[in-house]
């Protein structure tokens, strides 16, 4: 059987075909590439895609450049955010300007972060609620951030999410406990 009826039969998504463009930071043991991932030829996508862009686990020693290169670039350089330790849990995640965020992270607790990660969003109303999504399912292991996370089964705030979203929330029953 071929490699596309296999695919077809497994019921997966299109296959793309990863671009390299170029090399934006080279170090010891990594380098870090920019790039695009281009849809096969065929009928278009029914829907858009969420992310503008996605790094992963880059090295904290490419943070500038990597600043540098959006910026030649005029991207939008704001978006959701996560610092990991060296065995790459995340511990610690936000939104906003994804670079300065980071390298303050960085700055308050250099020995702890060693990669980051990041997500730009195209439509910049969606970062809030993904966030809130990575935030919670991190849980406790996001240790140098309590504000969205929790380290129990308490339920988070619904209002982090946004207006005119369709949720289900647990709440405790009204009056006494039966025993």
């Amino acid at each position: 059987m071929t490699e596309k009826k296999r695919r077809r039969r497994r019921g997966s998504k299109r296959p793309i075909t990863k671009r390299v463009k170029e090399t934006v930071w080279t170090g010891d043991d990594w380098k870090v590439v920019a790039g695009r991932l281009v849809p096969q030829p065929g009928r278009p996508p029914k829907t858009s895609h969420l992310f503008l862009y996605v790094a992963e686990k880059l090295p904290y020693t490419c943070l500038n450049d990597v600043r540098k290169h959006m910026k030649a670039n005029a991207e939008n350089r704001e978006g959701v955010y996560m610092a990991h330790d060296s065995m790459g849990t995340a511990r610690y995640g936000g939104r906003g300007q994804i670079f300065n965020r980071l390298a303050a992270h960085k700055k308050k607790y250099p020995r702890e972060l060693v990669y980051f990660s990041f997500y730009v969003v195209k439509d910049k109303k969606h970062e809030r609620e993904l966030e809130t999504a990575i935030l919670r399912a991190a849980g406790p292991q996001m240790i140098l951030n309590t504000r969205k996370v929790r380290d129990s089964i308490s339920r988070g705030s619904i209002h982090d999410y946004e207006p005119g979203t369709r949720f289900y929330e647990r709440q405790s029953k009204r009056g006494r406990v039966k025993k």
